[in-house]
């Protein structure tokens, strides 16, 4: 069973790549876009070179929050949303605005139902990761 997830084109700001957010606990009005191909290039080669620096880090999160993220109160210069992010973002404001991504941005979600040992009908969803794909790859 799969389920198709469009783009919900209610935060759009003037038919582009770009969408706002209001974060719940700050109310920071951000935009955002979603990333393309190129933008997840630049995040895992800037993660590479902060690995290179810190090999006990774990910049990931970080790192694509400052790619995805346009502008912060309208400002949108990079140094400034940098900022932000490593200094002001709650948590809990970006744990609000990655599942407001998880639920707004197009995808395809794979489920898989089936019965348990217990006799229970449960679910399952099956990650569409380039190892679904290429399970070999190491990736």
């Amino acid at each position: 069973e799969w389920e198709t997830r469009y783009l919900d084109k209610s935060t759009m700001i003037e038919n582009q790549n770009e969408f706002s957010y209001t974060l719940p606990h700050t109310n920071t009005l951000i935009t955002y876009k979603i990333l393309t191909t190129k933008d997840e290039k630049k995040i895992e080669a800037e993660i590479k070179g902060l690995k290179k620096i810190n090999k006990q880090s774990s910049p990931e999160l970080s790192t694509r929050l400052k790619h995805i993220i346009t502008s912060v109160n309208g400002d949108s210069e990079s140094k400034n949303i940098r900022d932000f992010i490593d200094n002001y973002m709650l948590a809990r404001d970006s744990r609000s605005f990655r599942e407001h991504i998880r639920e707004t941005q197009p995808d395809i979600i794979m489920k898989f139902d089936y019965v348990g040992d217990n006799g229970v009908e449960e679910d399952t969803i099956i990650p569409m990761t380039a190892g679904f794909f290429w399970p070999d790859s190491g990736v």
